[in-house]
């Protein structure tokens, strides 16, 4: 199981280990060409859609499936430890590690399995990836509701803090700046999803348009959160604004007036033990 040495900060929480009593939830996806860049690294946004997939699985096998099936996002933290690239697989393990009576933590670790062709004929060490989501259960029309007692069962069978409270990660301020020097994302009709929204994993594409001119903080063990705080409706035309500071990066996806639909961190990581 993987352990990590770093102590716990408020701004860079460690996250929990898996404990040999827990039975994590397991699936096996297979890396696509669509994931990867130009490097053959998968990407943040691959990720996400990673952790959507084991998400919905778990979801439709567990026995709360007709009770609770709703949830959104409000905040992903990936911890690169060891890149994940292409040819191979990932095993995704996903557990609850938190719960309230609203909202949950979701332990994901991201492991693959690297194969070589004549694409990528080089060994590489195995990629290893650790996850958390905050995921807040909503009713059908997306409003914050309560857990339901079978749900809260099943989820709080390995955990010990039943008192999960939110508290945000990013909270610097966008700095001030001209709105021609801000990036524009357009939002294209594929980036909708069934929900009328752009989908969580596309805000990680946003990420990795940034990150092409910071390739260097690639290069060592990273880790990048990012925190929803609204909805980007259809036809939106949201601005990105960024800001590198040393070893970290700071993005603002703005709304009109400056409203901001999320913010995102990246910086590097010491290496674990």
């Amino acid at each position: 199981m993987p352990v990590t040495t770093r102590e716990s900060t408020t701004e860079d929480p460690a996250l929990p280990v898996l404990s040999a009593h827990v039975q994590p939830f397991t699936a096996t996806y297979r890396i696509r060409t669509d994931d990867v860049d130009q490097h053959m690294r998968v990407r943040l946004d691959a990720i996400a859609r990673y952790l959507q997939d084991i998400a919905a699985d778990m979801i439709e096998a567990s026995p709360f499936f007709g009770t609770d099936p709703f949830w959104i996002l409000r905040r992903t933290i990936i911890d690169v430890i060891t890149p994940i690239s292409w040819p191979g697989d990932v095993e995704v393990q996903r557990w609850c590690s938190a719960t309230s009576s609203r909202w949950v933590n979701m332990r994901q670790t991201v492991r693959s399995t690297h194969e070589t062709s004549p694409f990528n004929p080089d060994d590489r060490p195995p990629g290893l990836i650790e996850t958390e989501s905050f995921c807040i259960k909503v009713d059908p029309a997306g409003h914050l509701s309560r857990i339901s007692d079978r749900a809260q069962a099943e989820l709080s069978r390995y955990v010990d803090d039943t008192r999960l409270r939110w508290q945000p990660l990013n909270t610097d301020a966008p700095p001030d700046s001209d709105i021609t020097s801000d990036r524009h994302f357009p939002v294209r009709s594929s980036d909708i999803d069934p929900f009328h929204h752009v989908n969580n994993a596309v805000y990680w594409q946003i990420i990795e348009d940034q990150l092409d001119d910071n390739q260097d903080l690639l290069t060592h063990p990273h880790r990048a959160v990012i925190e929803f705080l609204r909805p980007i409706p259809p036809g939106a035309q949201p601005r990105i604004r960024a800001n590198r500071n040393a070893d970290r990066l700071a993005v603002w996806i703005l709304l009109n007036n400056d409203t901001l639909a999320a913010t995102a961190t990246v910086r590097t990581r010491p290496r674990s033990a």
